[in-house]
């Protein structure tokens, strides 16, 4: 997703935020210490890339907005475009503060090949949205964490310095 942001956008930097407080995940993530480390691994390969903890340090709730805001404040000459994934693209019409976002970024909805993804799923709630053409990837991140879960091999569907890591440092593991 990101090398292919890079490409379509032309973008000079992607800034890459593990997720802080998910105010809408029900279930604890795993630490933000080993989500920013597992991040640095998997975009290291990119100069493009930098990794901002920003999240991870913001007390409560994390929102996109908030962490817009801040961003806009540092680079208030840049255009921003927010890259999300087909199943967050489909959800848009519920996040908070939404009409703000769509104001201070381009927002890409990474349409997976064969996806019915469509621009319309969002703009049907007035919300403008660009597709992310990606190849096919026949895999997510809650797939990788249940095959971790059930015992099965990851090495293929993530970068091998991140299975590593998941190995080493046991995440994803049911509880015993």
């Amino acid at each position: 997703m990101a090398e292919a942001a890079i490409v379509q956008f032309n973008l000079d930097e992607l800034i890459v935020v593990p997720t802080g407080k998910a105010w809408h995940k029900p279930r604890d993530l795993s630490s933000g210490a080993h989500r920013a480390a597992m991040a640095r691994l998997a975009f290291s390969h990119l100069r493009q890339a930098r990794v901002d903890e920003i999240e991870l340090h913001r007390e409560g709730a994390s929102y996109t907005i908030d962490t817009l805001r801040s961003l806009s404040d540092q680079y208030p000459d840049a255009q921003f475009f927010l890259l999300i994934g087909e199943d967050q693209g489909k959800a848009l019409a519920t996040w908070h503060e939404i009409g703000e976002i769509a104001q201070r970024a381009i927002i890409c909805v990474a349409a997976r090949e064969m996806s019915e993804f469509s621009d319309s799923d969002a703009s049907s709630h007035d919300i403008p949205t660009q597709a992310l053409k990606l190849p096919h990837l026949p895999h997510s991140a809650t797939q990788v964490r249940a095959r971790v879960a059930q015992g099965q091999a990851i090495d293929a569907l993530v970068p091998p310095t991140v299975a590593l890591y998941i190995q080493s440092h046991h995440l994803y593991q049911p509880a015993r």
